[in-house]
């Protein structure tokens, strides 16, 4: 990150072309990446950029103060730090993929600069708001990690994200994510599950998107099922779906390969509408 990027970007290639950027889920960092990443085709740029509070970017309110904007919760406000940066650095045309909270992100960014977005990966995500009860767990969470400045209260999670198939067969998973979590921030997780509760519906904005997008779902995710996925696939006018078998929430993490092969379907998606 440079003085100019209100978010810290992680950069796994140079390549040519628009580059691909993955945006990570709650509450992890682009670290949630390096499976996919590691598996990706050669000869794209792939960058992946940290919500405020997590990895290496700066609290909420410093990437508000970067923006100038208003340091309440927002996921518009950080899709506009993820713009910035990624134009802070020659970035005005990206494919974006986000997973979970990652991709309202990439929904905000598709909202509010949707020139640069060239090509849309929604993964283990929704466009629809939470109902009154998945909002005010949100505001209790928060309340709950800010009072104690702990995380204990986010101790269940990596069960919960994933799968009924890894959360048996792959401790290394369970433990990976648990200490992820350990790193993340109180105050961080706060701000990010109140930007996540003020989130509205963005169906309409995927109906307007014209070009290339992948929406993946594992058959066995919980918070955002299959019936999301295919929500958003048939409000997009060009999407793939991707239903990969035997995995839950976490896609990037229980089956990278998956994953990776559908960004890299996306990613020649794009080439090719360049080329027409």
């Amino acid at each position: 990150m440079t003085t100019r990027e209100p978010l810290a970007r992680h950069t796994y290639a140079d390549g040519s072309g628009a580059p691909l950027v993955l945006l990570p889920s709650f509450p992890l960092n682009r670290r949630m990446w390096d499976d996919v990443a590691a598996l990706l085709p050669r000869g794209r740029t792939v960058l992946a950029v940290d919500p405020p509070g997590f990895g290496a970017s700066p609290p909420p309110e410093r990437m508000a103060d970067a923006l100038g904007a208003d340091p309440q919760p927002s996921l518009e406000t950080v899709a506009d730090a993820v713009a910035a940066t990624l134009r802070a650095t020659g970035v005005d045309r990206a494919v974006v993929a986000g997973l979970s909270m990652g991709g309202y992100v990439a929904m905000a960014l598709l909202e509010r600069h949707p020139g640069l977005v060239a090509g849309l990966g929604l993964l283990s995500t929704r466009s629809t708001p939470d109902d009154d009860a998945a909002r005010a767990n949100r505001h209790r969470v928060a309340d709950a990690v800010v009072a104690a400045g702990t995380l204990d209260e986010l101790a269940g999670t990596p069960r919960a994200l994933l799968g009924a198939d890894s959360r048996v067969g792959r401790p290394d998973l369970l433990e990976r994510m648990a200490r992820w979590i350990g790193d993340a921030n109180p105050h961080g997780v706060a701000w990010a599950q109140r930007a996540m509760a003020a989130r509205p519906d963005r169906t309409a904005v995927l109906t307007g998107f014209a070009g290339p997008a992948v929406v993946v779902v594992g058959d066995q995710d919980e918070v955002t099922p299959v019936p999301a996925a295919r929500h958003m696939a048939g409000a997009l006018i060009d999407a793939e779906l991707v239903v990969v078998p035997g995995v839950g929430h976490m896609t990037s993490l229980e089956d990278p390969a998956s994953v990776a092969s559908a960004l890299g379907r996306l990613l020649a998606r794009v080439a090719d509408a360049d080329r027409a």
